[in-house]
Protein backbone atom coordinates (compact mmCIF):
# COMPACT_ATOMS: atom_id res chain seq x y z
CA UNK A 1 0.00 0.00 0.00
CA UNK A 2 1.56 3.33 -0.95
CA UNK A 3 1.36 6.16 1.67
CA UNK A 4 -1.07 8.73 0.58
CA UNK A 5 1.00 11.58 2.81
CA UNK A 6 2.01 14.81 0.87
CA UNK A 7 5.29 15.13 -0.45
CA UNK A 8 7.61 17.67 1.08
CA UNK A 9 10.01 18.18 -1.67
CA UNK A 10 10.39 16.98 -5.17
CA UNK A 11 13.82 16.68 -6.62
CA UNK A 12 14.64 17.60 -10.51
CA UNK A 13 16.06 16.19 -13.12
CA UNK A 14 17.92 19.26 -14.67
CA UNK A 15 18.30 20.49 -17.85
CA UNK A 16 21.82 18.40 -18.82
CA UNK A 17 23.52 15.09 -17.61
CA UNK A 18 26.93 16.34 -18.21
CA UNK A 19 28.33 17.90 -14.26
CA UNK A 20 31.16 19.00 -15.97
CA UNK A 21 29.53 21.72 -18.47
CA UNK A 22 27.25 23.17 -15.68
CA UNK A 23 29.56 25.89 -15.01
CA UNK A 24 29.80 27.14 -18.30
CA UNK A 25 25.55 26.70 -18.46
CA UNK A 26 25.33 28.81 -15.57
CA UNK A 27 27.43 31.52 -16.48
CA UNK A 28 25.61 31.50 -20.29
CA UNK A 29 21.95 31.37 -18.93
CA UNK A 30 22.57 34.05 -16.15
CA UNK A 31 23.64 36.38 -18.70
CA UNK A 32 20.56 35.59 -20.65
CA UNK A 33 18.47 35.87 -17.86
CA UNK A 34 19.66 39.28 -16.64
CA UNK A 35 19.80 40.37 -20.73
CA UNK A 36 16.16 39.23 -20.73
CA UNK A 37 15.08 41.56 -17.45
CA UNK A 38 16.79 44.20 -18.04
CA UNK A 39 15.80 43.84 -21.66
CA UNK A 40 11.98 44.32 -21.33
CA UNK A 41 12.68 46.53 -18.04
CA UNK A 42 13.95 48.91 -19.72
CA UNK A 43 10.97 48.28 -22.41
CA UNK A 44 8.49 49.04 -20.00
CA UNK A 45 10.25 52.31 -18.55
CA UNK A 46 10.92 53.62 -22.01
CA UNK A 47 7.17 53.48 -22.69
CA UNK A 48 5.85 55.10 -19.32
CA UNK A 49 8.51 57.93 -19.64
CA UNK A 50 7.89 58.65 -23.46
CA UNK A 51 4.90 60.49 -24.35
CA UNK A 52 4.76 59.67 -27.74
CA UNK A 53 4.71 55.86 -26.90
CA UNK A 54 1.36 56.19 -25.12
CA UNK A 55 -0.56 54.52 -27.61
CA UNK A 56 -2.00 50.96 -27.64
CA UNK A 57 0.48 49.54 -29.62
CA UNK A 58 2.65 50.26 -27.63
CA UNK A 59 0.88 49.61 -23.92
CA UNK A 60 0.28 46.36 -25.08
CA UNK A 61 4.34 45.97 -25.92
CA UNK A 62 4.64 46.80 -22.15
CA UNK A 63 2.37 44.23 -20.87
CA UNK A 64 4.17 41.45 -23.08
CA UNK A 65 7.28 42.70 -21.54
CA UNK A 66 5.95 42.55 -17.94
CA UNK A 67 4.31 38.98 -18.61
CA UNK A 68 7.99 37.69 -20.16
CA UNK A 69 9.65 39.17 -17.11
CA UNK A 70 6.93 36.46 -15.29
CA UNK A 71 7.32 34.11 -16.99
CA UNK A 72 11.22 34.05 -17.28
CA UNK A 73 11.60 34.74 -13.36
CA UNK A 74 8.96 32.08 -12.56
CA UNK A 75 11.89 29.44 -13.53
CA UNK A 76 15.52 30.78 -14.15
CA UNK A 77 16.26 31.60 -10.81
CA UNK A 78 15.34 28.30 -8.83
CA UNK A 79 17.24 26.61 -12.12
CA UNK A 80 20.37 28.47 -11.79
CA UNK A 81 20.40 27.66 -8.20
CA UNK A 82 19.94 23.73 -8.90
CA UNK A 83 22.60 24.08 -11.49
CA UNK A 84 25.03 24.89 -8.40
CA UNK A 85 23.69 22.28 -6.51
CA UNK A 86 24.12 18.01 -6.78
CA UNK A 87 20.99 17.40 -5.77
CA UNK A 88 18.62 19.23 -7.41
CA UNK A 89 15.43 20.07 -5.53
CA UNK A 90 12.51 22.00 -4.82
CA UNK A 91 10.23 22.10 -2.22
CA UNK A 92 6.24 21.41 -2.48
CA UNK A 93 5.27 24.91 -1.93
CA UNK A 94 7.76 26.47 -4.15
CA UNK A 95 6.64 24.08 -7.26
CA UNK A 96 3.70 24.91 -6.55
CA UNK A 97 4.33 28.57 -6.52
CA UNK A 98 6.75 27.99 -9.58
CA UNK A 99 3.49 26.08 -11.71
CA UNK A 100 0.64 28.80 -10.75
CA UNK A 101 3.59 31.64 -11.97
CA UNK A 102 4.35 29.53 -15.24
CA UNK A 103 0.90 28.55 -16.37
CA UNK A 104 -0.15 32.69 -15.38
CA UNK A 105 2.63 33.57 -17.74
CA UNK A 106 1.97 31.29 -20.84
CA UNK A 107 -1.75 31.80 -20.60
CA UNK A 108 -1.35 35.33 -20.43
CA UNK A 109 0.49 35.64 -23.36
CA UNK A 110 -1.59 33.68 -25.54
CA UNK A 111 -4.39 35.84 -24.86
CA UNK A 112 -1.99 38.90 -25.29
CA UNK A 113 -0.93 38.02 -28.49
CA UNK A 114 -4.69 37.96 -29.58
CA UNK A 115 -5.48 41.53 -28.07
CA UNK A 116 -2.18 42.62 -30.21
CA UNK A 117 -3.32 41.13 -33.66
CA UNK A 118 -6.64 43.07 -32.68
CA UNK A 119 -5.04 46.31 -32.18
CA UNK A 120 -3.22 45.98 -35.22
CA UNK A 121 -6.30 44.89 -37.15
CA UNK A 122 -8.38 47.58 -36.77
CA UNK A 123 -4.94 49.77 -37.38
CA UNK A 124 -4.65 48.82 -40.72
CA UNK A 125 -7.63 47.46 -41.82
CA UNK A 126 -10.01 50.08 -39.69
CA UNK A 127 -7.57 53.56 -39.70
CA UNK A 128 -10.53 55.95 -39.03
CA UNK A 129 -11.92 54.30 -36.53
CA UNK A 130 -9.01 53.45 -34.35
CA UNK A 131 -9.11 56.15 -32.01
CA UNK A 132 -12.57 55.18 -31.10
CA UNK A 133 -12.27 51.18 -31.12
CA UNK A 134 -9.11 51.62 -29.60
CA UNK A 135 -9.76 54.28 -26.93
CA UNK A 136 -8.12 54.36 -23.75
CA UNK A 137 -10.98 53.39 -21.56
CA UNK A 138 -11.05 49.96 -24.29
CA UNK A 139 -7.06 49.47 -23.87
CA UNK A 140 -7.39 48.93 -20.01
CA UNK A 141 -10.20 46.89 -20.28
CA UNK A 142 -8.75 44.52 -22.32
CA UNK A 143 -5.39 43.79 -20.97
CA UNK A 144 -7.32 43.94 -17.80
CA UNK A 145 -9.44 41.15 -19.50
CA UNK A 146 -6.33 39.60 -20.86
CA UNK A 147 -4.50 39.45 -17.42
CA UNK A 148 -7.76 38.05 -15.41
CA UNK A 149 -8.09 35.08 -17.89
CA UNK A 150 -4.42 34.19 -17.40
CA UNK A 151 -4.74 34.41 -13.49
CA UNK A 152 -8.11 32.59 -13.67
CA UNK A 153 -6.40 29.80 -15.82
CA UNK A 154 -3.38 29.43 -13.53
CA UNK A 155 -5.33 29.81 -10.18
CA UNK A 156 -8.32 26.67 -11.59
CA UNK A 157 -5.03 24.82 -12.62
CA UNK A 158 -2.82 25.18 -9.54
CA UNK A 159 -5.83 24.62 -6.91
CA UNK A 160 -6.65 21.45 -8.91
CA UNK A 161 -3.30 20.12 -8.40
CA UNK A 162 -3.23 21.00 -4.95
CA UNK A 163 -5.91 18.72 -3.65
CA UNK A 164 -4.10 15.75 -5.58
CA UNK A 165 -2.34 13.38 -3.56
CA UNK A 166 1.47 12.65 -4.34
CA UNK A 167 3.37 9.47 -3.08
CA UNK A 168 6.14 9.09 -4.87
CA UNK A 169 8.19 9.15 -6.57
CA UNK A 170 9.50 12.52 -6.53
CA UNK A 171 11.82 12.87 -9.44
CA UNK A 172 10.48 15.35 -12.05
CA UNK A 173 11.49 14.51 -15.42
CA UNK A 174 12.15 18.02 -16.20
CA UNK A 175 13.93 21.47 -15.21
CA UNK A 176 10.40 23.02 -13.36
CA UNK A 177 7.39 22.38 -12.61
CA UNK A 178 5.07 22.32 -15.45
CA UNK A 179 2.07 21.17 -15.24
CA UNK A 180 2.38 17.34 -17.11
CA UNK A 181 5.38 16.48 -15.50
CA UNK A 182 4.14 17.10 -11.97
CA UNK A 183 0.68 15.27 -12.89
CA UNK A 184 2.60 12.40 -14.04
CA UNK A 185 3.60 11.83 -9.89
CA UNK A 186 0.52 11.98 -8.73
CA UNK A 187 -1.48 8.86 -7.22
CA UNK A 188 -4.55 10.05 -7.19
CA UNK A 189 -7.23 10.23 -9.72
CA UNK A 190 -6.03 13.28 -12.31
CA UNK A 191 -9.31 13.16 -14.19
CA UNK A 192 -10.03 16.27 -13.50
CA UNK A 193 -6.98 17.91 -13.94
CA UNK A 194 -6.74 16.16 -17.51
CA UNK A 195 -10.65 17.59 -18.61
CA UNK A 196 -9.49 20.70 -17.77
CA UNK A 197 -6.10 20.95 -19.63
CA UNK A 198 -7.79 19.90 -22.47
CA UNK A 199 -10.00 22.71 -21.93
CA UNK A 200 -7.46 25.27 -21.59
CA UNK A 201 -6.02 23.77 -25.14
CA UNK A 202 -9.09 24.37 -26.90
CA UNK A 203 -10.32 27.89 -25.57
CA UNK A 204 -6.46 29.41 -24.55
CA UNK A 205 -3.86 28.12 -27.18
CA UNK A 206 -6.53 26.66 -30.24
CA UNK A 207 -9.15 29.97 -29.89
CA UNK A 208 -6.26 32.25 -29.92
CA UNK A 209 -4.63 30.72 -32.51
CA UNK A 210 -7.53 30.66 -34.82
CA UNK A 211 -8.42 34.38 -33.90
CA UNK A 212 -4.74 35.52 -34.22
CA UNK A 213 -4.53 33.78 -37.75
CA UNK A 214 -7.79 35.39 -38.71
CA UNK A 215 -6.45 39.11 -37.82
CA UNK A 216 -3.12 38.75 -39.56
CA UNK A 217 -5.06 36.88 -42.59
CA UNK A 218 -7.13 40.39 -42.80
CA UNK A 219 -4.13 42.26 -42.37
CA UNK A 220 -2.54 40.53 -45.28
CA UNK A 221 -5.40 41.20 -47.86
CA UNK A 222 -5.34 44.79 -46.49
CA UNK A 223 -2.23 45.36 -47.24
CA UNK A 224 -1.97 43.49 -50.83
CA UNK A 225 -4.97 45.87 -51.65
CA UNK A 226 -2.79 49.30 -51.11
CA UNK A 227 -1.44 50.96 -54.58
CA UNK A 228 1.71 52.12 -53.32
CA UNK A 229 5.17 50.24 -52.65
CA UNK A 230 5.81 52.48 -49.96
CA UNK A 231 2.18 52.44 -48.29
CA UNK A 232 2.74 48.64 -48.23
CA UNK A 233 5.82 48.72 -46.56
CA UNK A 234 4.54 51.43 -44.07
CA UNK A 235 1.37 49.09 -43.38
CA UNK A 236 3.64 45.83 -42.73
CA UNK A 237 6.63 47.35 -40.68
CA UNK A 238 3.80 48.23 -38.26
CA UNK A 239 2.87 44.76 -37.84
CA UNK A 240 6.32 43.21 -38.77
CA UNK A 241 7.52 42.86 -35.06
CA UNK A 242 4.50 41.56 -33.58
CA UNK A 243 3.95 38.89 -36.86
CA UNK A 244 7.82 37.57 -35.64
CA UNK A 245 7.16 37.53 -31.75
CA UNK A 246 3.41 35.39 -32.67
CA UNK A 247 5.84 33.69 -35.17
CA UNK A 248 8.31 32.68 -32.45
CA UNK A 249 5.63 31.82 -29.73
CA UNK A 250 3.02 29.53 -31.74
CA UNK A 251 6.11 27.55 -32.87
CA UNK A 252 7.04 26.54 -30.20
CA UNK A 253 3.92 26.31 -28.37
CA UNK A 254 2.97 23.73 -31.86
CA UNK A 255 5.93 21.81 -31.58
CA UNK A 256 5.26 21.09 -27.66
CA UNK A 257 2.03 20.01 -27.54
CA UNK A 258 0.47 19.32 -31.54
CA UNK A 259 3.07 16.41 -32.69
CA UNK A 260 2.48 12.47 -32.93
CA UNK A 261 3.22 10.40 -29.69
CA UNK A 262 5.91 8.74 -31.36
CA UNK A 263 8.28 12.17 -31.86
CA UNK A 264 8.27 12.51 -28.20
CA UNK A 265 12.21 13.11 -26.57
CA UNK A 266 12.40 14.63 -23.31
CA UNK A 267 15.57 16.26 -24.15
CA UNK A 268 14.08 18.09 -27.21
CA UNK A 269 10.90 19.00 -24.86
CA UNK A 270 13.54 20.80 -22.48
CA UNK A 271 15.32 22.09 -25.34
CA UNK A 272 11.91 23.74 -26.22
CA UNK A 273 11.07 24.70 -23.31
CA UNK A 274 14.02 26.83 -22.49
CA UNK A 275 12.94 28.76 -25.91
CA UNK A 276 9.64 29.81 -24.53
CA UNK A 277 11.22 30.59 -21.04
CA UNK A 278 14.96 32.24 -21.61
CA UNK A 279 15.11 32.64 -25.09
CA UNK A 280 11.86 34.18 -26.19
CA UNK A 281 11.42 36.49 -23.26
CA UNK A 282 15.62 37.66 -24.21
CA UNK A 283 14.59 38.30 -27.97
CA UNK A 284 11.48 40.02 -27.58
CA UNK A 285 12.77 43.38 -26.27
CA UNK A 286 15.20 43.17 -29.15
CA UNK A 287 12.78 42.17 -31.85
CA UNK A 288 10.59 45.74 -30.89
CA UNK A 289 13.30 47.62 -30.37
CA UNK A 290 16.00 46.75 -33.16
CA UNK A 291 14.04 48.65 -35.88
CA UNK A 292 11.79 51.09 -33.82
CA UNK A 293 12.62 54.71 -34.26
CA UNK A 294 10.59 55.69 -31.14
CA UNK A 295 11.50 53.23 -28.73
CA UNK A 296 15.40 54.18 -29.32
CA UNK A 297 14.78 58.13 -28.74
CA UNK A 298 12.98 56.83 -25.75
CA UNK A 299 15.89 54.22 -24.61
CA UNK A 300 18.30 57.35 -25.05
CA UNK A 301 16.26 59.72 -23.06
CA UNK A 302 16.86 56.62 -20.39
CA UNK A 303 20.52 57.14 -21.16
CA UNK A 304 21.36 60.32 -22.66
CA UNK A 305 25.05 59.55 -22.84
CA UNK A 306 24.28 57.00 -25.81
CA UNK A 307 25.38 57.66 -29.09
CA UNK A 308 22.70 58.56 -32.09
Amino acid sequence: MLNHTRMTDFIMQGLFDHPQHQGLIFGLFLCLYTTAIMGNSLIIEAIVIHPPLHTPMYFFIANLALVDVVCTSSVLPKMLENLLQEKKTISFDGCMAQLFAFTLSSGTELVLLTAMSYDRYVAICHPLRYVNLMSKEICINLAAGVWAVGTINSLVHTLLMLRLDFCGPNLIQHFFCEIPPVLALSCSSTYLNEIMIFMADIFLAMVNFLLTTVSYSFIIIAIFKIQSSKGKQRAFSTCSSHLLVVSLYYSTIIYTYIRPTSSYSLDKDKMVAIMYTLITPTLNPVIYSLRNNEIKVAIRKIFPFTTK
